[in-house]
């Protein structure tokens, strides 16, 4: 393996942290947000206001995006292991 093909792989699986990490931490940035704007209006500090919607926000993203997550984790994951293989047999 060279620096170069092990650089694509380093590339790659950033791209991949993203793909996977965005979509949940994008949303509950959104919700953290909105209950903090709400927080700050009605003046009410309660830490489990902003605790609990984050958390049933995540969950729901999780649920919803979670075969998506699953089938392209697997795929990068077989082929890691193809690339490998082939670094081995060579």
């Amino acid at each position: 393996m060279t620096a170069n093909d092990a650089g694509a792989v380093l590339a790659e699986t950033m791209k991949m942290i993203v793909v996977l990490g965005g979509p949940p931490l994008l949303a509950t940035l959104v919700v953290g947000v909105l209950v903090a704007l709400f927080q700050a209006v009605t003046q009410i500090n309660e830490a489990s206001l902003s605790f609990i919607p984050k958390l049933l926000v995540l969950g729901a993203t999780t649920m919803l995006l979670g075969s998506f997550m699953f089938a392209t984790l697997s795929s990068y994951t077989l082929i890691l292991f193809d690339r490998i293989v082939a670094i081995g047999a060579s």
